[in-house]
């Protein structure tokens, strides 16, 4: 009897692999997950040894397969997502150089200006290539190994981003895709191909950079020593794929430009697609290849979303913690329960959540976290609101900036450990003044995403628009309208504390160090 046809996403996220399938009506059939280490083995430094990742996508993939052929399914293709920005070199022989140096590695920081030296300066290398450039971007990991590497360097035949490593397993086959491309620092957005001028400016080969697919283009087809470890047949082909920080969009339905994705993780992003190539004055924002032919994709990211509410949970949540092992209820919806029993506003406290610096829409690594305006009326229940509003308002500070370049939106979509919470999603419909939808399966949209990527390549459906229609909503929450005005004033009030108090920042920080 022959099987049913389904497709299958693999993440190689930063703590784990996470491995999905599904069929042509966008139902999850399997999900496997598998942890690997993060290596840290300097301050500011973040590695990863890129065959831990290879043992966990075999052993998930043959966890997976095993599931479907019970059910009475064959996978027919394979997409690909991942943490965006590492570095994995390659010698001839396909023999991993270093370990990876990942997107949260600090170390490239000096060398971000030399990129801009050998154009011109900041205005000259936005032309090219439509972002600053970061220090977590792959660019600045390169030149870094270029410097202090040299014998290694000497060696590298190839780089690959995380994701592209994995497919490398699969098929043998050296390529990448538009949106991990765009996170490299090293790619023009515009034309959608690598910046070949620049490249050479900077003395790297460019034999080095492997050729950029559309997303769900199809790279290469597994290899039969590999089907037969895994358990699948082989020659299924494995499609282009994209950027975590990207699928994820695609994975919650977030498609059009009237459609905004928050992820709510431990960093928090705003990300909205653009159908047209727009200019990124400023370099403020991230834009991006979108995972869809002739799609852009527009983002920002704030640092400390989900991570100040941790924050505050391990600092000032003693009670909460204790009291969840009696109650079986996470601190986290505690700490939700006692936010709503305060009210919009929290009362007049405005929470700064810039607890690790801030990337956008402020690159300053000085800014730290403010509680200001509270006093002795104020009780625990506002302080909790006021970290929850503020993260809202840091991720309304990043749309603000898309809204300068003509951007309006009718629908928040929300997903990560955040959008779990109640209050979350009701203080992101009143502060965006928009419906905010939760969908099935948010918290795996990577994977999910990177499957609907398969199924489009695959022919499940004839673009990603029309896959985005299989998704399923979870939870809608509405605006409240005598809320809307009271937010708006309360916001405009909360961007200027960051122009007053920018200058103490930098003060400040001559004592943390």
């Amino acid at each position: 009897m022959s099987k049913k046809p389904c497709v299958v996403g693999v993440d190689i996220g930063t703590s784990s692999c996470k491995t999905l399938a599904i069929n042509e009506g966008g139902e999850v059939l399997a999900v496997a997950t598998e942890e690997y280490p993060v290596f840290t083995p300097a301050p500011g430094w973040s590695e990863q040894d890129p065959e831990d990742w290879w043992k966990a996508v075999k052993v998930t993939l043959k966890d997976v397969s095993q599931r479907l052929e019970k059910i009475g399914y064959a996978i027919e293709g394979i997409g690909l997502t991942g943490q965006m920005h590492g570095l994995v070199l390659l010698n001839q022989e396909g023999r991993v150089l270093r370990p990876c140096i990942m997107w949260n590695d600090q170390r490239s920081a000096p060398y971000c200006s030399r990129f801009y030296e050998v154009v011109g300066g900041e205005t000259e290398f936005l032309k090219i290539v439509n972002n600053m450039m970061l220090p977590g971007y792959t660019g600045g990991k390169i030149l870094w190994v270029q410097d202090r590497e040299p014998e290694v360097f000497s060696q590298a035949d190839r780089f690959l981003c995380p994701k592209d490593f994995i497919r490398f397993k699969l098929t043998g086959d050296f390529a990448t895709d538009v949106t991990d491309a765009s996170g490299t620092g090293l790619f023009n957005v515009r034309k959608r191909e690598w910046a070949t001028d620049l490249i050479q400016e900077l003395g790297f080969p460019l034999s080095m950079f492997p050729p950029a697919f559309e997303s769900s283009e199809k790279t290469g087809c597994v290899k039969e020593e590999v089907a037969r470890e895994i358990g699948i047949k082989s020659g299924v082909p494995v499609f282009g794929g994209g950027g975590d920080a990207v699928v994820q969009n695609i994975g919650v339905g977030a498609v059009e430009p009237s459609v905004l994705s928050i992820t709510l993780g431990t960093a928090g992003i705003a990300a909205i697609a653009s159908d047209r190539f727009l200019e990124n004055p400023g370099g403020t924002l991230q834009f991006f290849c979108n995972a869809m032919p002739q799609s852009w994709i527009v983002f920002g990211t704030t640092l400390a979303a989900g991570g100040s509410l941790r924050w505050f949970k391990d600092v000032f949540g003693g009670l909460e913690k204790e009291a969840s092992r009696w109650l079986g209820k996470s601190a986290y919806e505690m700490l939700d329960a006692e936010g709503s029993l305060s009210q919009p506003l929290a009362r007049g406290i405005i929470f700064l959540p810039y607890l690790i610096g801030e990337r956008c829409p402020h690159t300053d690594p000085d800014a730290r976290g403010v509680l200001i305006g509270f006093g002795l009326h104020h009780s625990r229940n506002d302080l909790v609101r006021s970290v929850f509003e503020g993260i809202v308002f840091s991720l309304r500070d990043v749309y603000a900036e898309m809204e300068k370049l003509g951007f309006t939106v009718s629908q928040v979509r929300l997903s990560g450990g955040g959008a779990k919470s109640n209050l979350f999603r009701k203080i992101h419909a009143d502060v965006f003044n928009s419906e905010v939808v939760t969908v099935e399966h948010g918290e795996e949209g990577g994977s999910y995403g990177a499957a609907i990527l398969a199924g489009v390549g695959f022919g499940f459906w004839p673009s990603v628009q029309n896959a985005a229609l299989c998704i399923k909503f979870e939870t809608k929450t509405q605006v409240t309208p005598e809320h809307v005005e009271m937010y708006r004033e309360f916001f405009a009030v909360y961007q200027s504390l960051y122009k007053t108090l920018g200058p103490t920042f930098k003060t400040l920080s001559r004592f943390q160090k």
